[in-house]
């Protein structure tokens, strides 16, 4: 049985903390001792419960996560969670085992802990063994909340330079991010990229031709830099 990694989330955003309590009840061998909203929260916290690992927000009102990392006696591995791109190289300075940028998807915080494993439990079993969960959804940031998609429902996704629109059954989800960075945190199995503009999920084709594929009457191109890899995929289902 693998050891027990125990584990205290601080972030003063309610939100971020759910997103990330979530993402490690789906792993047996974290258990999230604390989840604090803040730096005094997490002393009392690491003063009186087994801490391995803190996930740590870096811009908190008061104490920072910088300063209440840098103010800690105890041997316990960091990784610093932000919205804040900037902040990164503090972060590392400071010896984290990662720096994760938010919003935070479950399969971005699996390597995180991964390297936390390599690091620190190299008699563990390697290649993901321990940490092989799935999950179904992404959380995406959108009218200033993190919001749950679920894979099942995404129809299609449509770029607009840095933002993305999501189409679903019953709405669209608007967010700012690249069609490539959704693209790696969806299930390849699931979803294809047709075109610079568009990934569209294969359980969802009605229809489609060697120029488009119809999802939801909706006739999304086929380009032509795609387009083998596209015909290839699809006439293989």
């Amino acid at each position: 049985m693998p050891e027990i990694i125990h584990c205290i989330i601080v972030d003063d955003e309610p939100v971020a903390r759910q997103v990330l309590e979530s993402h490690l009840e789906k792993i047996d061998t974290l258990n999230v001792v604390a989840s604090c909203k803040n730096a005094l929260e997490a002393f009392q916290a690491i003063n009186t419960k087994k801490v391995d690992l803190i996930f740590l927000d870096i811009n908190m009102p008061e104490i920072s996560g910088l300063s209440f990392a840098k103010s800690l006696t105890k041997k316990i591995k960091i990784i610093f969670t932000t919205a804040y791109r900037e902040y990164a190289v503090d972060g590392f300075d400071l010896q984290a085992v990662d720096y994760l940028l938010k919003p935070i998807s479950f399969e971005r915080l699996l390597q995180s802990i991964n390297k936390y494993l390599d690091e620190n439990m190299p008699d563990l079993p390697q290649e993901n063994e321990i940490l092989s969960e799935k999950t179904d959804s992404i959380f995406v940031r959108s009218d200033r909340k993190m919001i749950k998609i679920k894979f099942a429902e995404i129809r299609y996704i449509e770029s607009l330079s840095d933002y993305i629109k999501i189409y679903l059954p019953d709405r669209t989800v608007i967010t700012r991010e690249t069609l490539s960075n959704i693209e790696a945190k969806l299930p390849k199995s699931d979803f294809l990229r047709t075109h610079r503009s568009f990934i569209i999920s294969m359980d969802g084709i009605e229809s489609f031709t060697n120029e488009y594929i119809e999802i939801a009457n909706k006739q999304i191109p086929i380009s032509r830099s795609y387009k083998t890899e596209v015909l290839a995929r699809l006439e293989g289902e």
